[in-house]
């Protein structure tokens, strides 16, 4: 019987930038109670949530892994927080062609080997971290708003890979690094998340 599981593709920063962003959320989460974000581990989203067959999932990670061989590890720069209208607040992540190659090639290879649906935001890219978002209501938009830009933080760091991320017990979980050519476990994002 098919068992079907929802995944998602990210980028992952490494852990001194992680624990800051989640830091972040976790004080959204105590001063406000939106906590949506928490769900996550602070990551770019390269493909949106989908679901899969749990029995081919092998095959999903031998496939995402031949094609990730194509890349090369690449920078990733963090920004300001900005928004998307009054519904997200994020951390913004810099425009690069690494990146956006990365993230279009990734969208037709889904569309074309994994048959996923090519959605919206796979054609509208717009990388970002999100803070705060899904049960951020607009009576606290504008003080969510003022607490992320006091603790807003620029940083940068070295993408060795991208990872496969798989829900849980209604909580998203790394769940493997595929990494890029070139790359190791050592130079590249969160590992232990």
């Amino acid at each position: 019987m098919k068992k079907k599981e929802k995944y998602f593709l990210a980028l992952m920063p490494p852990k001194e930038i992680l624990e800051k962003a989640e830091s972040i959320k976790s004080e959204i989460r105590d001063q406000f109670n939106v906590k949506y974000a928490l769900k996550s581990p602070a990551h770019i989203t390269l493909k949106m949530p989908f679901s899969y067959n749990e029995a081919k999932e092998e095959v999903l990670i031998e496939q995402l892994n031949r094609f990730s061989l194509r890349f090369k590890p690449f920078k990733v720069e963090l920004g300001k927080v900005q928004t998307f209208g009054k519904r997200v607040v994020f951390l913004s992540v810099k425009l690069s062609a690494p990146l956006l190659l990365l993230q279009s090639a990734l969208k037709s290879f889904c569309k074309k080997e994994l048959h996923l649906v090519d959605e919206l935001s796979d054609r509208n890219y717009h990388p970002h971290m999100t803070l705060a978002f899904k049960d951020l209501k607009d009576s606290k938009f504008k003080a969510v708003l003022e607490l992320a830009k006091a603790r807003e933080f620029e940083a940068e760091f070295l993408a060795g890979g991208f990872f496969l991320l798989k829900k849980a017990e209604g909580k998203w979980k790394v769940y493997l690094e595929i990494p890029f050519s070139e790359a190791s476990l050592a130079n590249s994002g969160a590992t232990d998340t």
